[in-house]
């Protein structure tokens, strides 16, 4: 019997929007029938799948609401899609707003389907923290009929912030490793006037606060006075300004490239040496995984699911939040010895193929959906 699964989530870049796509395509690929709930198509689905379907959530803009509502729109098309479509489960990624929405459909339905909620990280460490929203992240964690996070940290700051007894599965994010993406350009660095002799280092991030974009540009700063580089600065945010005038301030001018947000960035890691990610916070940190695929070691602090992925000395290096002298000495460590490089290139793809693909983590997921399908 076909089992159908409706996805819920956000169809913008970042990573709950591409791990909960890339699931979608792999469990499509293995049979089943997929229903993708959002505003937009998600921006990973860039071709037709015979079992994949998208279902518009078109929200209303009455003049009496001062914002759209939503949440109400989201969660009836939940409810409908759901009857319709004989949805066995609907996996929702963020418990606010999603699993909120995908709950109170599941009061609308005629039919029991099961909810399974993915925590990412923004749910419980930003909006977690704000009272207003906690009895209400907490009941979405509660009344699920199963809850995973993306890494043992998440699942941990979880259960400290919510004291609850809700029985949280770590299953990681993970990566694709097939051939989906575009080739690479042979003439990439060529075209982003880089010299075949410097070195590229890449920074992707949303440019909020939480992500130290400056920092990166201050370590880099003690990095260029050592080996001849160019610095990739890929994404947009509300940082944006303040690091394009750190980049004036530190005369770095020639020397960084700003990219703005990139669908595929698989294009830019691919001519890169080193990625470095200097968050304050990360639950886990998918563009790590997407730059160790393609053999970049990287450099990132020791904070929350980082080192799930990051194995100090191993496929790059861990460093203190805020220590720049840290980052910068391993930095030039690994672009000056090209023996060292070539170690931790290999076992940063080998980190990935071993731990992180999908075919091994969607097996996790697929387990989880027959538990909850079969329990009592």
């Amino acid at each position: 019997m076909t089992r159908r699964i409706g996805i819920v989530c956000y169809p913008t870049i970042g990573g709950s929007g591409v791990v909960a796509t890339e699931l979608g395509i792999y469990l499509a690929e293995q049979g089943y029938e997929v229903h993708f709930i959002s505003t937009t198509m998600p921006f990973r689905l860039k071709r037709l799948y015979p079992n994949i379907y998208f279902h518009e959530v078109e929200v209303a803009n009455y003049p009496v609401f001062k914002h759209p509502p939503y949440d109400l729109s989201l969660a009836n098309k939940i409810a409908e899609v759901a009857d319709r479509e004989e949805l066995d489960i609907i996996h929702a990624h963020y418990a606010v707003p999603h699993a909120i929405c995908a709950l109170f459909a599941k009061q609308m339905m005629s039919r029991d389907v099961k909810i399974v909620t993915t925590l990412h990280g923004t749910d419980i460490t930003v909006l977690g923290i704000d009272d207003s929203l906690q009895n209400m992240i907490r009941f979405a964690i509660e009344q699920s009929d199963a809850v995973t996070a993306v890494s043992n940290s998440l699942k941990q700051q979880t259960e400290e912030a919510f004291q609850t007894k809700a029985n949280i599965q770590v299953i990681h994010n993970f990566i694709d490793l097939g051939d989906r993406l575009s080739q690479t350009s042979d003439n990439l660095k060529e075209e982003l006037n880089i010299p075949e002799h410097e070195k590229v280092i890449i920074h992707i991030s949303n440019f909020r606060k939480v992500k130290r974009v400056e920092q990166v540009i201050e370590a880099y700063y003690y990095i260029k006075e050592q080996v001849p580089s160019k610095l990739l600065l890929v994404g947009d945010g509300p940082e944006y300004s303040r690091v394009r005038q750190k980049v004036v301030d530190y005369n770095l001018d020639q020397d960084v490239i700003f990219l703005g947000r990139q669908d595929n960035i698989q294009d830019l890691i691919k001519v890169s040496d080193l990625k470095i990610l200097l968050s304050e916070k990360e639950s886990f940190g998918l563009v790590l995984l997407e730059a160790m695929s393609q053999g970049v070691p990287c450099i990132g602090t020791n904070v929350g699911g980082i080192p799930e992925v990051i194995e100090d000395g191993k496929n790059g290096f861990l460093c203190p939040l805020g220590d720049l002298e840290c980052v910068a000495t391993n930095a030039i460590a690994l672009l000056q010895n090209d023996a060292l490089w070539e170690a931790q290139s290999l076992h940063a793809q080998q980190t990935v193929e071993n731990h992180f693909q999908t075919k091994h983590i969607v097996k996790q997921y697929e387990e989880l959906y027959d538990h909850v399908l079969n329990k009592e």
